[in-house]
């Protein structure tokens, strides 16, 4: 039997190649403008919002959208619709799943799909993203920015961000006197900053991830928020650069004469000064390791520090100095080019 086809990306609003959070803000935004609670004896409404939880039905689970989608050109035509050979043989009846009337508190009001729904999926089970009379609020992502040190020893942030919420002028129908409502342009909803301070734990990593409970955005029909998702960004270093597994990088400079002779030189950690002995004959480019001096680790411990020498020269040398560089410069066989020839 053919049916009337139903496009469901244009009842959402959305097109074809709309991602989750798109289709998600979408239906949110129409299910709050036509809920029944905010329109009660609007006949119009209430079947506008059943249109809009059919099509979140389908498109939000991914089977039912592929399958949605492989109706191919039949989607533009708008023409009544026969499923395909055995399309209805992996139907799941009605009958298979229980009542369907009882969704909403007030009963079997709301309850049943379209023709067309029916014939292609056969019915859904209670619970689904559909014919929600609430709906818990939608996660939010944002980012913090920490200093290296503030990510080894732990901090708080204050954090502001945009929450998205029922118009309280007009309850979130989006009309007041039968007018679009003017607090909010018969949006139905409102922006507002909201600031509160979050913790960032010790040795929290670059691009970790810190979920804060119900600071997203604000539900309706009685749901909870949901969550707010910080990701961690560590600023630049002006002297350590971050490697992976909690590694910190450092680079030294020291002078000729201490390449040369070695000795214990002060090295900059994230927790102080420490002194370092630099082997004899060390060359420009050695690095060397001061293990568990790197970056605290979530889970306890640290990573290491790596110190690698650079050998600088006096930028303005005294006579003295230069009196000294040649006599070496004279007495010396040593021949910097020697591996080239």
């Amino acid at each position: 039997m053919a049916v009337k086809f139903r496009d469901y990306y244009e009842t959402l609003g959305v097109a074809r190649d709309a991602s989750e959070d798109q289709l998600k803000k979408a239906y949110r935004k129409l299910a709050r403008k036509f809920h029944p609670d905010l329109n009660p004896g609007n006949k119009a409404a209430e079947e506008r919002f059943k249109e809009i939880n059919e099509a979140y039905e389908v498109l939000s689970d991914k089977d039912k959208r592929r399958r949605y989608d492989a109706l191919g050109k039949d989607w533009k035509s708008g023409m009544d619709f026969t499923p395909p050979p055995g399309e209805e043989s992996s139907r799941v009846h009605v009958g298979d799943l229980g009542d369907l009337g009882d969704l909403f508190s007030g009963g079997g009001r709301f309850s049943g799909f379209s023709d067309f729904f029916e014939t292609l999926f056969g019915g859904r089970r209670p619970g689904g993203p559909g014919f929600a009379s609430s709906a818990r609020g939608g996660d939010v992502e944002s980012e913090v920015a920490v200093t290296m040190e503030e990510a080894h020893r732990g901090t708080s942030r204050a954090v502001r961000i945009p929450l998205e919420e029922p118009c309280p002028e007009c309850g979130g129908s989006g009309q007041k006197d039968k007018k679009a409502c003017p607090a909010c342009g018969g949006s139905g909803s409102r922006t507002r900053l909201e600031s509160f301070t979050v913790n960032i734990p010790r040795g929290v990593q670059d691009g970790s991830i810190i979920r804060v409970p119900n600071k997203g955005g604000a539900g309706f029909g009685g749901g909870g928020r949901g969550d707010l998702y910080l990701r961690v960004h560590i600023t630049p270093h002006e002297r350590f650069r971050l490697k992976d597994g909690g590694d910190v990088e450092l680079e030294l400079p020291i002078a000729p004469w201490e390449a040369v002779l070695g000795g214990k030189v002060e090295v900059p950690t994230l927790d102080g000064p420490v002194e370092m002995r630099i082997p004899p004959n060390s060359q420009g480019g050695k690095t060397l390791r001061l293990k568990g001096k790197g970056l605290a680790l979530p889970g306890g411990g640290r990573g290491d520090q790596y110190v690698r020498l650079k050998i600088v020269v006096p930028p303005k040398p005294t006579e003295k100095e230069v009196e000294l560089l040649k006599k070496l410069a004279s007495e010396s066989a040593f021949n910097a080019r020697r591996s080239w020839n």
